[in-house]
């Protein structure tokens, strides 16, 4: 007896996944399809101890940006921040503008310092203030040294100068000027010259003495046009321990007074003893020297230059 052979054919991996998605498909709406009873239903989300953990974590940041946001808003209290500067400190369109005391430690390097219309501009230290100027090389050309006993300038030239811009004194290396229409000296002691001094005018205060003295040296004046010495209200005196002279190149010496006295010059022999008068001429030596000789008819000079010898 020969039986019949049915062929049957298993689906393939790609038709079950074929049948499954065209049963998904074909199911119409408001059709119920029961589920298994022992589907596992999984949870999604954070429990337990990492919860816990999640939370404390969230609550340290929370109190750390109060802190944060606490210490800002006192920091700006503090250093007085507003919207046009810090504290005293302001910026304007013009620079930087420094109200009250201020202290820098460091350097201040600045193109132009000045103080308020109504107000001085005061530097002050404990040691010493120094202001430096510097070329493009970085080079000190200028520098201004005030210390606690002594002002020092290194420079090629300091000059002071009026409101006006007229030079007031000026030192160089080669000489000193000073600009002013009078050079006044009030120490009592007077002014100190090691060299020689060149001035068309030397006069003292009203009712005060004028003294010129080299107490070791010898004191020399000279002029162009002449050497005038004038005391509108009192005596003039010269006193020497060696020798006084008067000398004119292209000229004559005279001497313009009511009187003119020369107590102390050696007088000659006395003349004839009638004579009453007690008159005396002056005769001058060959070198210079002045003596007296009794006045007579003629002169007697020549009776007496023994004195001259």
């Amino acid at each position: 007896m020969r039986g019949n052979t049915v062929a049957v054919c298993s689906p393939g991996p790609q038709e079950v996944q074929q049948m499954v998605r065209e049963q998904y498909t074909t199911t119409t709406e408001g059709t119920h399809i029961q589920r298994p009873e022992n589907q596992c239903v999984y949870k999604i989300g954070i429990y337990g101890w990492r919860k816990r953990c999640l939370y404390l974590f969230v609550l340290l940041l929370l109190i750390i940006l109060l802190v944060n946001f606490a210490l800002t808003i006192w920091i700006l209290k503090v250093m007085w921040f507003s919207p046009t500067g810090m504290g005293h400190l302001r910026v304007t369109k013009d620079g930087l503008r420094l109200e009250g005391e201020s202290e820098f430690l460091f350097p201040l390097y600045a193109k132009e310092i000045h103080s308020r219309v109504d107000s001085s501009l005061l530097l002050q230290s404990t040691q010493n203030v120094t202001v430096n100027a510097r070329n493009s090389e970085g080079e000190v050309t200028g520098r201004l040294k005030v210390g606690p006993k002594m002002v020092e300038v290194q420079s090629q030239q300091f000059q002071i100068n009026s409101k006006d811009g007229k030079p007031l004194f000026t030192v160089d290396e080669k000489e000193v000027v000073v600009g002013t229409d009078k050079l006044r000296v009030t120490g009592p002691e007077g002014a100190l010259f090691e060299h020689s001094v060149e001035t068309p005018l030397v006069r003292a205060d009203p009712f005060q003495d004028l003294r010129l003295e080299s107490p070791t040296r010898s004191l020399s004046m000279d002029a162009p046009k002449g050497v005038h010495i004038k005391a509108h209200a009192g005596k003039i005196e010269a006193l020497s321990q060696m020798d006084i002279i008067f000398q004119s190149s292209d000229g004559m010496l005279v001497l313009d007074a009511e009187t003119v006295c020369l107590p102390k010059l050696v007088q000659g022999t006395q003349g004839a003893a009638g004579n009453s008068q007690r008159l005396y001429e002056i005769c001058v030596c060959p070198d210079g020297k002045l003596y007296l000789s009794v006045a007579g008819a003629g002169t007697t000079c020549h009776e007496n230059s023994h004195i001259c010898l």
